[in-house]
């Protein structure tokens, strides 16, 4: 039966173009809105079917050649096949149809998208490290799509020059390695001052393995840290008079340390303008008393504080909590911040009372969202809310309930485009009474 060429309407949340046929949703893998495609189905369900675009009639104008070698294989990005202007704006138009076809609301305002550099932008990353003898040693990279075998990359075009030119010289490292073999990942994670690498160690290095570590961090002026099992095991391995890893936020004098393995966000460029949109939009005042929800390491918490605000920061990882009082204190704010260890999860109305007055709310939650937190939310009514996301759906599954059970408003909304070239959409939402 010959295929009955569709057009494309839109992206989907992984960056696959939308089309409709038959009283049936065809998900595209390569195909971009506006454009006219042949495709062949791969998996199919009673409403709706996973398709390979296999020939483009009609191209779409923000269709450009993609800057990587791997594109297509690796699985790292989707949408470099797309202008990076046009990405911002397809994932604004993602963000307004998930605000008003799930959580029926409508942004007052769009704000401008928030955007930074589209290459070169990625300072945290985890790769794979494989030994693979039929591709003639050791492969380091990301997975390729939809699959568990890794790419075989020699280069990442969202990472920083300096780290992309380091898998060549990884890979080869590993091979030399007594057992390559036990080498499963190595982390990434850049700071102002120093470049770590993290290495995953299934089995005890060997003193050749250990001068080999040294002489590469040397070569090539990074960190080793070391972990040979879970979280706890992470520690420096050479050289050990680096600076410290951290990262700043000039703009409200804020200094971040932080370990390689804690949760910091991929892209110092966009988080430094998040920052300053969130702290735009919550308007923090002295005197004022603000909770930041999912607090983390306190990423935006001590920025509230230098605006004068007390804030109290709750999050669910007693670690991060730690983390973020000690960053408080580092930064000479803990006069104004306190951090209390919570499951934000499980929050009920009795167990939000409990916590005090809030006049403002800042809500950083995972992709899972935050609805058990906002349904929780009563008494005298915080007067406005920041709500920053990651995904975009249970955003608009939390805003149905701020504004309709709980008497909200969505005063404005925007993405902010944290992973250039992927479908991924983070946004920033506020909230007012």
């Amino acid at each position: 039966m010959p295929v009955i060429p569709v057009i494309i309407e839109s992206l989907d949340h992984e960056g696959r173009g939308v089309a409709h046929y038959d009283d049936k949703t065809l998900f595209i893998d390569g195909a971009l809105p506006g454009e006219r495609v042949e495709y062949s189905v791969y998996r199919k369900k009673p409403t709706f079917a996973f398709a390979q675009m296999t020939r483009l009639l009609r191209e779409s104008f923000t269709r450009v050649q993609p800057r990587c070698p791997h594109f297509g294989v690796c699985g790292g990005c989707s949408l470099q096949h797309m202008d990076a202007s046009a990405q911002v704006a397809a994932k604004q138009r993602i963000l307004e149809n998930n605000l008003w076809h799930i959580g029926r609301v409508r942004p007052e305002q769009l704000l401008a998208p928030i955007h930074g550099p589209s290459w070169g932008y990625r300072h945290r990353a985890r790769v794979s490290a494989r030994y693979v003898e039929k591709k003639g040693g050791v492969l380091v990279g990301f997975h390729e799509r939809k699959s568990s075998f890794i790419a075989d990359m020699h280069q990442c075009e969202v990472m920083p020059p300096r780290m992309s030119r380091l898998i060549d010289p990884l890979r080869e490292l590993i091979g030399r390695l007594s057992r390559p073999d036990r080498i499963p990942q190595i982390e990434i994670a850049l700071g102002d001052d120093v470049d770590v690498l993290v290495l995953r160690v299934m089995e005890p290095l060997t003193p050749s393995d250990e001068d080999a570590l040294r002489a590469f961090a040397d070569q090539y002026t990074i960190q080793w840290w070391l972990q040979s099992k879970g979280p706890d095991t992470v520690h420096a391995f050479y050289p050990l008079n680096s600076p410290a890893l951290c990262y700043r936020l000039a703009e409200f004098a804020i200094e971040m340390p932080f370990s390689p393995t804690e949760f910091t966000q991929v892209n110092p460029f966009v988080n430094q303008v998040l920052v300053r949109r969130a702290l735009g939009l919550l308007d923090p005042q002295p005197g004022e008393r603000i909770a930041d929800l999912f607090c983390g390491l306190g990423n935006f918490t001590l920025p509230i504080a230098r605006r004068g605000a007390e804030v109290v920061g709750f999050e669910g990882s007693a670690a991060l909590v730690a983390r973020a009082s000690a960053n408080s204190a580092h930064n000479g704010l803990s006069q104004r911040t306190t951090f209390q260890t919570a499951n934000l999860f499980e929050v009920t109305e009795e167990s939000y009372a409990a916590w005090g007055r809030f006049d403002k709310l800042l809500i950083d939650p995972p992709r899972d969202g935050a609805i058990e937190l906002v349904k929780a939310i009563s008494g005298e009514m915080p007067q406005r809310i920041v709500y920053i996301s990651c995904n975009p759906a249970t955003l608009a599954r939390d805003a149905n309930v701020l504004v309709h059970t709980k008497g909200y408003r969505l005063a404005s909304a925007c993405i902010a485009n944290m992973f250039p070239h992927t479908a991924h959409v983070e946004s920033i939402a506020l909230f007012e009474r």
